[in-house]
């Protein structure tokens, strides 16, 4: 569908520039419009990564073009949102050009990951027809991984070969074939959705906070003091206290002030609810 002409294609070189933009962002919202009846598929993926994740597994991306670089995008912010590693969330991007058609480059990358049967693959093509995620996916199947595919072109190639297929039928572009523009909305929101969905079910936010932050600046320390403060109730002095006694983590200091331990003791409680911050405080149980 990105390929073809958009319905108004012929008077967009008379539109105002103020007409043009206001048509963008109302192909925008049809964009986002779309992504709504992929929900049921999006949450599936999401159940689906997060079992991979707790058994061992990690998260692959792979992709080209504008596709790739959004997937390389929401990898990229995994570690200062969530504070994890970079390790359970990794992007592989072809690129422009060749590369792109290059379904062996696909095939390399994917080996050269060392896929296990704990893996997630998200294959990231706005077409479902880019050779090089479709020469990674036939890999990743083979090593047994789970396969996720993420398109704007519902039928494809690539989402007949995923176990779980979220095809947004995002419709043609402004300009025909510029798939960083709708497809590229589409596509950015459910990646947000898959990652933010993914390690929150993984317990590293709490009531909507995210209780992993690392205090690696003066902003997020003030962030970290705000949301231990707001959580526990506490005055300024003992969330100072807490935090320091935590070494900066707000999720442990939470706790500690929550249930009157020590450091210690908290870690303790901590690991053995996988991190999970409800657990630990008796909230819910395990998922």
């Amino acid at each position: 569908m990105s390929e073809q002409a958009h319905p108004r294609a012929d008077e967009i070189d008379t539109l105002t520039t103020r007409e043009l933009v206001a048509l963008m962002h109302d192909e925008d919202r049809h964009a986002i419009e779309a992504v709504e009846g992929q929900l049921e598929q999006i949450a599936a993926a999401v159940d689906a990564i997060a079992a991979q994740l707790r058994a061992g597994g990690n998260l692959h991306y792979f992709g080209a073009g504008t596709s790739g670089r959004l997937a390389a995008l929401d990898a990229a912010e995994i570690p200062a949102t969530f504070g994890v590693a970079a390790e359970p969330v990794i992007a592989h991007a072809a690129g422009d050009g060749e590369a792109e058609d290059d379904d062996r480059m696909g095939t390399e990358h994917a080996r050269g990951a060392s896929l296990t049967s704990n893996d997630a693959v998200v294959g990231v093509s706005a077409s479902g027809r880019t050779a090089y995620v479709l020469g990674a996916i036939t890999e990743a199947r083979r090593a047994g991984a789970l396969v996720v595919a993420l398109t704007c072109a519902p039928g494809s190639p690539l989402g007949a070969a995923a176990d779980v297929a979220i095809e947004i039928a995002a419709g043609p572009e402004v300009i025909a074939g510029s798939t960083r523009l709708k497809a590229g909305t589409a596509q950015k929101a459910a990646l947000n959705m898959i990652s933010t969905g993914l390690f929150t079910r993984l317990g590293h936010t709490y009531r909507g906070r995210m209780v992993d932050v690392v205090t690696a600046n003066e902003k997020l320390q003030r962030r970290a003091n705000a949301m231990v403060r707001e959580l526990t109730g506490c005055s300024d002095e003992s969330v100072e206290a807490a935090l320091g006694d935590a070494g900066g983590n707000a999720k442990l200091a939470i706790l500690m002030l929550r249930c009157g331990l020590d450091a210690a003791a908290g870690r303790a409680r901590l690991t053995a609810a996988r991190g999970d911050l409800a657990v630990a405080l008796g909230e819910r149980t395990t998922r």
